[in-house]
């Protein structure tokens, strides 16, 4: 493997560095505070190709591999992990699973509006009560004539509120378990379909989570995506894509508590001499740094497989389960150099905190990470 970055990731870098530091890092805050989801910044990233990286400019996006789509994603994930959320749901989640199961007609109608920011995407598979366990989908979908009748809900989607277009999954025979699972494009403003903001969250107030209601919902059936049976195929691709994006992002956040540490622990006076003097401090900050060298290194080697199309998904699982747990450690390092003042929202990082927790939540959790890992391992399955 070349560490060299391209000429092209080095632009990318350039580029999206950029724009964080200009275009998202100085509202972050007020952003948060007051749940503002972030359109005017994406209406920015649109032309410069950000909505689209990873997507072939054949149906308009920027074809970015996924190594730049990583530094794209831990850039924006540095400045603000709302936007960054927004962005891999978007990206991660919709485009690259339509990409991967559309119809070739799917994909050229759907994936140039999506990559230009014309339209938002999300990613409906969480339900009130199914969470990891995927396959357990309550939603239901009852062909009709040329058209798919789905009943159900969906809950804590990213996007709900905001997407034009929304990937739903739903169950088309009980008694087939994971193998009568399909996947469906629907649009909002298909009868029957409703969304509710979800407020109240720990973390990440600016990106938008809602519920998505689906109530005698008619879908076209040329809306399948896929084939009926391949829906749960269709999602553990999805996610896979997902977690990737998660693992970068989480990247950009270890960057983010260390800097931020770096700075305050120079202009800190404490004893007559500055913190970034004080060997316990220095310890908390070298261990950010080789977490952010640590997570990085694993998110390229998942973007590595990703690029020469062979599998992934423990590599990507690695990735998110470490980056994941090392971002939220070095938040509360990150506390811990500010003192008192980074219990307030006076500095950034007690939102970093806060926005770190969820990572290792969504897109399967810690625990789910490593029980795939271990499946892989041992090749014994802890799941049912």
């Amino acid at each position: 493997m070349d560490f060299d970055l391209t000429d092209e990731q080095k632009a990318i870098r350039e580029l999206a560095r950029r724009f964080a530091d200009e275009e998202i890092a100085p509202s972050a805050k007020e952003r948060d505070e007051k749940e503002i989801f972030p359109d005017e910044i994406l209406k920015k990233m649109g032309p410069l190709g950000f909505l689209g990286g990873p997507i072939p400019k054949e149906y308009g996006g920027a074809g970015l591999d996924y190594i730049a789509h990583a530094i794209l994603t831990e850039e924006v994930g540095r400045a603000c992990s709302s936007v960054r959320t927004t962005l891999s749901v978007h990206i991660s989640l919709a485009q690259l699973t339509i990409l991967k199961w559309g119809s070739e007609a799917q994909k050229k109608h759907w994936l140039p509006r999506l990559a230009s920011g014309e339209i938002l995407g999300c990613f409906g598979l969480t339900e009130p009560d199914t969470g990891s366990d995927a396959a357990n989908q309550k939603t239901t979908a009852l062909k009709k004539g040329d058209r798919w009748i789905l009943n159900g809900a969906k809950m804590w989607i990213s996007n709900a509120g905001k997407a034009e277009l929304a990937i739903i999954f739903a169950q088309t025979d009980k008694s087939k378990g994971a193998k009568g699972l399909a996947a469906f494009l629907v649009e909002r403003n298909t009868p029957g379909y409703s969304t509710r903001d979800i407020h109240g969250k720990l973390g990440m107030r600016s990106s938008n989570t809602g519920e998505i209601i689906l109530e005698d919902c008619a879908v076209p059936a040329a809306n399948l995506l896929g084939e009926v049976g391949q829906g749960f195929k269709v999602a553990m691709s999805g996610l896979d894509h997902g977690r990737y994006s998660v693992a970068a992002g989480s990247v950009g956040l270890i960057q983010a508590c260390r800097e931020a540490s770096v700075a305050y622990a120079k202009e800190r006076v404490q004893f007559g001499k500055p913190i970034a003097g004080f060997q316990l401090v220095q310890e908390m900050i070298a261990r950010m740094r080789v977490s952010e060298d640590a997570a990085r290194l694993l998110v390229y080697q998942a973007g590595h497989l990703k690029n020469r199309g062979r599998p992934d998904t423990i590599a990507t699982c690695i990735a998110k389960y470490f980056s994941t747990e090392a971002a939220q450690q070095a938040a509360m390092d990150a506390i811990q150099v500010h003192g008192g003042y980074g219990y307030s929202n006076e500095y950034p990082v007690e939102r970093y905190l806060r926005d770190a927790r969820v990572a290792t939540l969504y897109e399967g959790t810690s625990q789910i990470q490593q029980l795939i890992i271990g499946r892989h391992e041992t090749g014994i399955s802890a799941f049912v």
